[in-house]
């Protein structure tokens, strides 16, 4: 097995472990190592995955901000390049752990104190503590970093 293959494999199955199928990572993988813009014809090709497979897989990593689609004027063929990095995956998650605090708080209304409300409590506490975590985690990094998000503070999330 080349070193190529078991890195795009890896990002694979770390994707796949974060509820992303193996494909969508395998496909992270694959972007992240290559210099320009690929098309999803070269991306199927080369990961040997059915054009479906590859169009919901790089949709999946467009819609998680680690995927830029690049239409091509006047043809229907995209291009594909990687976005960001594992901080683009750490900032959608942090997102998506907001949105479910918010749901969670609506949650706490509608039950009577007791059981049910400690429980929501609880797993908004934990999501909070997630998110004050990892919050302090991406600024730490952006603020050792050199680039244009490390003087851009509200891009954080």
């Amino acid at each position: 097995m080349s070193a190529r293959y078991a890195f795009i494999t890896s990002v694979g199955d770390l994707l796949a472990s974060w509820n992303l199928p193996h494909a969508t990572g395998r496909v992270y993988g694959l972007l992240l190592l290559t210099e320009e813009p690929i098309s999803l014809d070269t991306i199927a090709a080369e990961l040997e995955l059915s054009k479906g497979a590859v169009s919901t897989a790089v949709r999946q990593l467009d819609s998680w901000g680690l995927a830029k689609v690049i239409p091509q004027p006047g043809s229907r063929r995209l291009l594909v390049e990687a976005k960001g990095g594992i901080e683009s995956l750490l900032e959608a998650s942090q997102a998506r752990a907001r949105t479910l605090i918010a749901a969670l708080r609506e949650g706490e209304a509608l039950v009577n104190p007791g059981p049910a409300q400690e429980r929501l409590q609880e797993v908004i506490g934990l999501f909070a503590g997630y998110v004050d975590v990892g919050g302090r985690l991406l600024a730490g990094y952006r603020e050792q970093r050199p680039g244009p998000d490390a003087a851009n503070p509200s891009s954080a999330g």
